[in-house]
């Protein structure tokens, strides 16, 4: 987390311009950005200005003030945090459920017409960048069918985002498909590795039904990189839903992002990429705890 910080706070101050020129607009004089660099201490060498970020950041949770919203980042991340929650909670969810059983009927119809039209649907959605599956989700759901909206929900709270499904559909599919992509070649693979095992040999010799071979015995060993895949999915409060909600002007996390690397919203950008660094820590620990619970071999001590 340091370190990641450490990086992007570097790189956001090589940026030419800087903070002043983002607050102050491209006609500010030198008089003016010099002002405003000396009131916020952008004058000072740049470890001084980092030793500050962190201090503030470690006894205030202080992540600074942006000049472009005209208040403080914390109060930003507050803002927009909970609804990309929102749209990255439910995604995830709807793809584990659709994915999951893809990827056994997968095994159970391997070799067969339904194996290969899966496995060369998931190629097509994995290989697709968002923008371009939100662009044509958007043309023809919306502007020629006319069922969904173009624009995602824009409204203040969490609760006027789930009050309006019309415009969470297409932003919610276009992250669930390409997550039901990669989640459904994983299972398809982990239970094919699963099905070679020992233990489903003995279980059949034994003489136990093959629905009970296939989802008492196979399906919970095959589920733990399905585990890694759900807590490194944590991230994508920023990461994975940067395109998408550009794509669909959805008020979230991502959007938040994009536009301060546009604006060299320094403030924000650390802000931002100090939660998906957070989330990526705290999703890969989370991950480590489940495998114990999905595979009993798995103990920590």
């Amino acid at each position: 987390m340091v370190g990641v910080t450490l990086l992007t706070f570097v790189l956001s101050h090589v940026v030419p311009g800087g903070e002043a020129h983002a607050a102050l607009g491209p006609k500010a004089t030198a008089v003016q950005i010099a002002q405003f660099n000396r009131v916020n201490g952008y004058d000072l060498p740049w470890w001084d200005q980092l030793y500050q970020y962190f201090r503030g950041l470690v006894t205030h949770l202080n992540l600074g003030y942006s000049y472009k919203y005209n208040q403080s980042v914390l109060s930003l991340i507050r803002e927009r945090l909970p609804k990309t929650l929102v749209l990255v909670g439910i995604s995830t969810v709807l793809a584990v459920l659709v994915a999951i059983p893809l990827g056994v009927l997968q095994v159970v119809r391997r070799n067969r017409p339904v194996d290969y039209a899966l496995t060369g649907t998931s190629f097509v959605l994995y290989a697709m960048p968002p923008f371009l599956l939100g662009t044509l989700l958007i043309l023809y759901f919306a502007v020629d069918l006319k069922w969904l909206s173009v624009e995602a929900p824009q409204a203040s709270t969490v609760g006027g985002i789930l009050a309006d499904p019309r415009a969470l559909a297409l932003p919610v599919l276009t992250l669930a498909a390409i997550t039901i992509a990669q989640f459904s070649r994983y299972m398809r693979s982990s239970m094919m590795e699963a099905m070679t095992e020992d233990y489903i040999r003995t279980a059949r010799a034994k003489g136990a039904a093959e629905s009970r071979v296939l989802f008492r015995h196979a399906l919970r060993n095959a589920l733990i990189p399905i585990i890694t895949l759900l807590g490194l999915a944590l991230p994508n409060i920023v990461g994975g839903a940067l395109i998408t909600e550009t794509v669909f002007n959805y008020p979230g996390m991502g959007l938040l992002t994009t536009n301060a690397a546009i604006n060299t919203d320094v403030p924000t950008l650390l802000g931002t990429t100090l939660v998906a660094t957070v989330a990526t820590v705290v999703g890969s620990f989370i991950a480590d705890l489940l495998y114990a619970v999905v595979d009993p071999r798995v103990r920590y001590v």
